[in-house]
């Protein structure tokens, strides 16, 4: 059964060369796993010290493997932890008016 986590990231103080280099990557394969319905949403605080994963997965140590195809990986301390819900205006009900 799929659970729901969120992932908080610590990113470096001063972003390296390498870090800024692998960035395209990073956002590749965010959007691919966005497809896959591995993560639900991605954000990314404004002074750019915390980055926040919703992710899906069966288990911690799925979200781990998940973690470990971010191109970002090595140079962010990850924070896991599982969520009792997530709600988003995307989930809510719409009803047409017709």
């Amino acid at each position: 059964m799929k659970r729901t986590y969120m992932v908080e990231f610590e990113l470096p103080e001063s972003l390296s060369e390498e870090f800024l280099a692998l960035i395209p990557e990073q956002r590749n394969m965010v959007d691919y796993l966005m497809s896959e319905g591995k993560i639900r949403s991605y954000s990314l605080a404004m002074d750019r010290s915390v980055l926040w994963v919703i992710m899906e997965a069966d288990s911690e140590f799925e979200v781990m493997e998940t973690i470990a195809q971010l191109p970002l990986s090595d140079h962010m301390h990850p924070y896991i932890s599982e969520l009792m819900f997530h709600n988003t205006a995307d989930m809510a009900l719409h009803f047409s008016m017709n």
